[in-house]
């Protein structure tokens, strides 16, 4: 992909990542331990701090990092979880989305497009995205968290780590994943 990047560049192309599949990039491992963090977040509109490790108390957490809130695409993905967010809950887990895009409408997205049914946390300068090694760097443009979704055991072990610039299939790998952890604790 960088080949194909620097190639595309010097043609004068202009190609961004974003616009390439992201099944290349690399994003932390599955048996990885996730790093903590705490991030301002938002709930139905209302703003919260938000802690992962305080989170993984109350069981697993579906962490999917995004790159912008209001973009077609992230708009999508969230309404996706919106829908299964009762079915996550069922498990025992909690989506919590994360973005360095428009971090300023977070809490205007959690309650329009993630339907006041998870949290939605602000990354600024993707920092936290860097951590968990998700971040997309565009020619010219502030760096964003790419499209990955995590299912982080409440021991902190990253049992599924999928990265692709599709929405649809994130739902269906995290929920998969947290089926099985479900299943392994019976």
């Amino acid at each position: 992909m960088k080949i194909l990047m620097k190639f595309a560049l010097s043609l004068g192309l202009g190609l961004s990542l974003a616009v390439l599949p992201a099944q290349g990039i690399a994003a932390l491992k599955q048996g990885a331990k996730a790093p903590d963090f705490t991030l301002n977040a938002a709930q139905g509109g209302k703003p919260f701090s938000l802690s992962l490790k305080q989170t993984l108390k109350k069981g697993p957490v579906v962490l999917y990092f995004f790159p912008a809130a209001f973009t077609p695409g992230c708009t999508m993905e969230a309404h996706l979880f919106a829908e299964s967010s009762d079915d996550f809950n069922r498990l025992g887990a909690r989506v919590v989305g994360v973005t360095a895009g428009n971090i300023e409408r977070v809490a205007e997205f959690s309650k329009s497009e993630c339907r006041d049914k998870f949290a939605v946390a602000a990354d600024p300068g993707a920092k936290i995205a860097a951590k968990y090694d998700t971040v997309l760097q565009r020619p010219n443009q502030p760096a964003i968290s790419n499209r990955t979704s995590f299912v982080i055991a409440p021991n902190g072990t990253i049992l599924l780590s999928y990265t692709d610039s599709k929405p649809q299939a994130h739902i269906e790998k995290t929920m998969a994943a947290v089926r099985a952890w479900k299943a392994r604790q019976r």
